[in-house]
């Protein structure tokens, strides 16, 4: 590895990999509207946008983190971003709601291939603890930042006159940032040294991708269709195909191949329990996100673009309570990330009973600003708490595990919260009264991180 090249050089250029990725879910968010009426998409067509392109991301994940061990992570790191700029520009020219979802789902398969490479990276440029826990840390601010500047990158776009429709710039932004990422990755970006004993495990990557599939698609499709049998079908098979994943990695491992994934990283309580804390946040804080902003635009009638600038106020907020948390949760523990959740079920309360037809700007401002500070106490240190004490043989995969379940979460709340949203508006013909339900749900799965956080040490530094 070149030693010209700096650490920090190298980790600004790799974190443009989840910076984009997750800028690219978030800021559909505010879009939603402009985008189902230029392409004349249906509720759970404009669903299967975010949650499409979320169940490509998730699929691969784990694949793009192999293949970054095989290939090199340079070389995936760099052909990811080039999948990933061009299914974005032809996001950017679909003409029909089938072409986008298309495309996104292809655009997320681009996105896993590269975002991994960035954790890897992380752990090989900084060999010493204190520095790669700054550079976790950091990791951990873009991907909360991203999904506010999404927001309000997503208001801009959709609610300005351009040359050509607003929400289509959405997508073809993303070409001028990928070039230069690009040619920075080329010039500057050390390559990793290539493990190829190491074989794809192909069949693995096929049966995760399906058991995905039949899990997320008829959460989405079924309850614009009436729940028809199909929808419980292929509910009933994803377990079966899930069972039977597990099934092959465990037998490919006792026979001395190399499974997708090494059942020993489920043997750490710690891990486990952190997961399953990373899954119930990423489903309220993604499935909060699109609520709000089909809120204030639907329930409130705000502009597009006044809308995305109520999320700058979260934005800010976050990145500050984000660094303040990189030094507290190492020094206090858990506790602080207690805090962050009470203040955002305080915030959501709040915001149930004041978030009404006629609600003044500056509560407004207010409630969604605190939604930032409390979040930022939690979602970045997420990701230390669930890898503390994984062994640094386990790192790789396990980063990639954990980016699988922050994705799979991220769809799934998409899928379930966003999907009472969307049963209760088009029942009830009332955006308020969807959201306030959406809200309860959020609070339900706060307290499942409170409670799931409370089964681990309390200091995050063993």
């Amino acid at each position: 590895m070149s030693k010209t090249v700096s650490p920090w050089l190298a980790l600004l250029i790799v974190l443009t990999a989840p910076l984009l990725s997750v800028i690219d879910v978030f800021i559909i968010n505010v879009a939603i509207p402009s985008i189902k009426t230029g392409v004349h998409a249906s509720d759970a067509q404009i669903q299967l946008v975010i949650a499409g392109y979320l169940l490509g991301y998730a699929s691969f994940l784990i694949t793009g983190g192999r293949m970054g061990d095989h290939y090199g992570r340079k070389s995936i790191f760099f052909w990811g971003m080039v999948g990933f700029t061009i299914f974005s520009c032809l996001c950017g020219i679909s003409q029909t709601a089938t072409q986008l979802n298309i495309v996104r789902f292809l655009q997320g398969i681009s996105a896993a291939f590269m975002v991994p490479q960035a954790i890897a990276f992380i752990q090989v440029l900084f060999t010493d603890p204190s520095e790669r826990s700054k550079a976790i840390g950091w990791f951990g601010i873009s991907l909360g930042l991203a999904s506010i500047i999404g927001q309000v990158l997503g208001g801009y776009f959709s609610g300005g006159h351009f040359f050509v429709a607003g929400w289509r710039l959405i997508f073809l932004v993303n070409l001028p940032i990928g070039l230069v990422s690009l040619w920075a990755a080329h010039r500057y970006l050390p390559e990793t040294v290539r493990h190829q004993k190491t074989k794809m495990d192909i069949t693995g990557v096929a049966i995760l991708t399906l058991a995905l599939f039949s899990l997320i698609y008829p959460l989405i499709q079924g309850r614009e269709s009436g729940w028809p049998w199909w929808s419980f079908a292929l509910l009933a098979l994803s377990a079966l195909i899930f069972a039977f994943f597990f099934f092959n990695q465990r037998k490919k491992k006792a026979m001395g191949k190399s499974p997708l994934i090494d059942e020993a990283l489920f043997g750490f309580r710690d891990f486990n329990i952190g997961l399953l804390a990373v899954l119930f946040h990423f489903m309220m804080h993604t499935c909060y996100l699109l609520m709000s902003a089909v809120f204030l635009q639907n329930g409130l009638g705000l502009s597009p673009l006044v809308s995305g600038l109520y999320f700058v106020a979260p934005g800010l907020l976050f990145t500050f309570t984000s660094i303040a948390a990189a030094k507290l949760v190492p020094k206090y523990g858990t506790p602080v990330m207690q805090i962050g959740i009470a203040i955002i079920v305080l915030t959501f309360g709040l915001q149930i009973f004041y978030f009404k037809s006629g609600i003044g700007g500056i509560t407004l401002f207010v409630l969604q600003a605190l939604y930032g500070l409390g979040n930022g106490l939690v979602l970045p240190s997420l990701l230390n708490v669930t890898l503390r004490k994984m062994p640094a043989e386990f790192a790789g995969a396990a980063a990639g595990i954990y980016s699988t379940v922050q994705q799979t979460a991220s769809a799934l709340g998409i899928c379930i919260i966003g999907g009472l949203f969307y049963y209760i508006t088009e029942h009830t013909k009332s955006t308020q009264l969807a959201f306030h339900y959406g809200l309860a749900a959020d609070i339900g799965c706060l307290v499942l991180v409170s409670i799931l956080l409370k089964c681990l040490p309390k200091k995050v530094k063993s």
